[in-house]
């Protein structure tokens, strides 16, 4: 049964060509769902199959995230802006996955966050607030305490092992995306606030 739901962008140039790749089984890459520029949403794997979607990679200490998961792919390059139609669709898609297997928000998490010294989506340009307001995700609106190591509270928050400039880029992606340089204490405080606010959704769920 699925306790997580992944989210990446397709990084092709078009969703048929998206669609045609994920549905090729000499490839060997597929997902439960895709959904269009245009906001139109299919399903491609019925969401109780296992879907070769994840890859290598873990979080929060559980591995063979294929086999524990949803995928969700959208059409996007991996350079342009998630448009609204789309992000509408992904909102109902979305919800409607997390009722279905009751998947708490906290469990909802980006391709990168799971994998992050292969991969970088759904990227700097995908808009994690917007998901944690309506209740499909997670989002600090404040800062924690930047004395603690980062590399404690990456582990708190659910990060794999990985080479830390790879842990501190995926952690950058998807909750601080402005971010730059070496490990600054802004990241550190960030990093603490979410580790505090997963522990009090896991605690809730």
């Amino acid at each position: 049964m699925p306790s997580l739901v992944v989210i990446h962008y397709t990084a092709m140039a078009s969703c048929a060509e998206a669609r045609a790749r994920l549905c090729d089984p000499a490839v060997e890459v597929s997902a439960h769902w895709l959904i269009s520029e245009r906001g139109e949403a299919e399903a491609l794997v019925p969401e109780a199959a296992r879907a070769w979607h994840a890859g290598a990679g873990a979080w929060a200490g559980l591995e063979d995230i294929n086999s524990h998961s949803v995928g969700i792919e959208l059409a996007n390059t991996g350079s342009q802006p998630f448009p609204e139609p789309q992000m509408a669709a992904l909102e109902r898609v979305l919800r409607a996955v997390m009722q279905r297997w009751q998947i708490a928000s906290h469990r909802v998490i980006a391709h990168s966050d799971m994998a992050p010294a292969r991969k970088g989506d759904p990227g700097a340009r995908f808009d994690w607030r917007r998901l944690a307001l309506a209740g499909l995700s997670v989002w600090p609106e404040g800062e924690g305490d930047a004395a603690r190591p980062l590399a404690a509270s990456l582990d708190a928050i659910g990060y794999p092992v990985a080479d830390p400039a790879a842990r501190l880029a995926a952690f950058r992606l998807r909750f601080r995306p402005w971010g730059q340089g070496p490990e600054a204490p802004e990241d550190r405080a960030r990093a603490d606030a979410v580790a505090h606010l997963m522990r009090a959704a896991a605690e809730k769920a």
